[in-house]
Parts: C-alpha cells; structure tokens; sequence
C-alpha cells in the first residue's frame, strides 16, 4: 500500500523507520517541520522524519506553509492510499485531508477523547495517571475530533517520564500499526465516533512552568518533574538564583517546616517542604556551571542553601 507520511520528532521517526523496512508499504513521500538554525554554532538542525527520509532517499518536503500552490502541486502528483500523521506539529489543512485514496490516519498517544492536541503525554504524567494508550483516528478538521479507528492502552508505572513513556506508546503504535493499515485497506473495520461530552483538551506547556512553586503538593512536582524531563526541565528558585533539577524523589520522613524552606541538608540530598509532604533534591545544576550530585552541592555550596 502506498503511504504519504507526515512527522517531525525522534518518535515519529522511529515510526516511519518501521515503515520503510517493511516490505508491504511504498512511502510515496514524507512532510516534515523545515530545517532550524540551532543557536549556537550556526547549524542547521533537521528533523529525525528528514534524516530517516534522507536514509532512503524518500522525496521529503519541508512546507513553511502547507497551502503553498507549489506544495499542493507536489502532492496532487502523488497517488497514496494512506497519510499517516505522527506528531507532525502543523495542523494539516482540508485539501490534504481529502487527498488520501482511503484515509488519513493519525497516532495520537491518549486515550481519545482524552487529552485532545499537543501535549497528552505530558498531561497524563501531571494528572498522575495509571493508564495511557495510543489513539489511531481517522483525521478531521476538528483538533483531534475524528472518528476512532482502533484504542491500544499502556499502563503508566511510577518510573515512567515524558521520554520514558513516549517510547513504550511508539513501541506500541509500532506494534499494532500492520494490524490498523491492513483492516483500513481492506475496508473490514468500523470507525467510530468520539463521544464529544468526555472530551478534555491539553494545554500548551510554557518554559515558565518548569519553576517549581512550594505551595503546591510534593506529589504534584514529582509529577511535573516526570512531565518536564525533556522539555522544559524543572527548576527552583533559590536566593533568586534559578537552579536546574536533575534528580529529584518524595521524602517519606515527617519533616516539618514552611512551605519553601529547605528542612534538611546533608550529602543525601537537598530537602525542600511542600505544601503537603516534601521532596529531595538529589542532582542539580547552577547557572553556567556543570551538573553536581547533593554531596557536591554540600561539600561546595553549603553555604549557599543554608
């Protein structure tokens, strides 16, 4: 079957790797984000899709605007019976929704009509979920409104972040994608509609996030912890000094003490209070220096944090 597939980051790309190594798909071509200049070094830096695609030698575009006269021109040339949409990062406009032989096909790692746009993962940490799954829908205009294809569902265990469990929803998407393409081509499965009233939507993820305010419970910054661990990073704010978190659990001392004040410092680590319990700082990072474990932060900045 032939297949136009769209996707930006490393999960798409590994997802389009499968594709390309499995004989029963012809990729017809790809639609990634356009190359960035990183900002410092002066390189450019291209997405996983586009290196995947370059690997083999796929036709990629890199479209600023997915209603370019020259893009539809491009794409109108190709006959495909499927666009597979990965975390392509655009919103994909009517015209390319219609241009499929059959239909578009997006993975969407939630539960639908759970956590609909772009930020599911992360929101399922931040709401301590137990549970998470992959989407497969059929794409509309709507932001992830379309009908439901097939559900697979994860369980998220308390080691899962943001990096952790997006891998196991693409290992899983990867898993069940043969069985979803094959029924779809074969037109032997029924969509289904999504029950619009359970919908809940997911909101942008801000860099401002990543500081931790004390006011809020230890278990609700280990989970922004385990959301953030790619981007944007967690961080407090210490003697107005923003210092970066790299290792971090819940203390289950009973410690007391303001919320926002450190109760405990020894080479185990930095013991901040809560509004409800207390969390340990076990790696951090300050301004313009290199990573350090808490017995280096004690040896060397003790003065600092007390």
């Amino acid at each position: 079957m032939n297949i136009l597939f769209a996707g930006t980051p490393d999960p798409s790309g590994e997802i389009l790797e499968y594709l390309a190594s499995n004989s029963a798909y012809n990729i017809k071509g790809v639609i990634t984000q356009p190359d960035k200049p990183q900002k410092r070094g002066n390189k450019i830096l291209e997405s996983s899709v586009s290196k995947i695609s370059l690997k083999y030698d796929f036709p990629v575009f890199k479209p600023t605007n997915l209603n370019d006269p020259d893009f539809i021109k491009d794409i109108e040339d190709i006959e495909f019976d499927f666009l597979v949409v990965a975390a392509y990062g655009k919103i994909i406009p009517n015209w390319l929704l219609h241009a499929p032989g059959k239909i578009p096909v997006n993975v969407h790692y939630s539960i639908l009509p759970s956590y609909r746009g772009a930020s599911p993962i992360q929101t399922s940490l931040l709401n301590g979920d137990n549970l998470s799954g992959v989407t497969f829908m059929e794409m509309s205009e709507g932001l992830d409104e379309g009908k439901i294809i097939k559900i697979f569902t994860l369980d998220i265990i308390k080691t899962h972040n943001k990096v952790s469990l997006e891998k196991d929803l693409c290992n899983l998407a990867i898993k069940n994608i043969d069985n979803v393409l094959d029924l779809l081509f074969a037109d032997k499965i029924l969509l289904n509609a999504q029950d619009d009233t359970k919908a809940s939507y997911c909101s942008k993820i801000k860099k401002s996030d990543s500081v931790i305010d004390f006011a809020e419970k230890a278990d609700v910054i280990i989970n922004k912890y385990r959301a953030y661990s790619e981007w944007p990073g967690l961080a407090f704010i210490h003697k107005d000094v923003l210092v970066k978190i790299h290792d971090m659990h819940l203390c289950h001392e009973d410690l007391s003490g303001m919320p926002g004040t450190i109760v405990k410092f020894d080479k185990t680590g930095i013991y901040f209070k809560t509004k409800l319990g207390t969390i340990v700082i076990t790696h951090l990072q300050l301004p313009n220096k290199n990573k350090i474990s808490s017995a280096d932060a004690y040896n060397a900045y003790r003065e600092f944090f007390v």
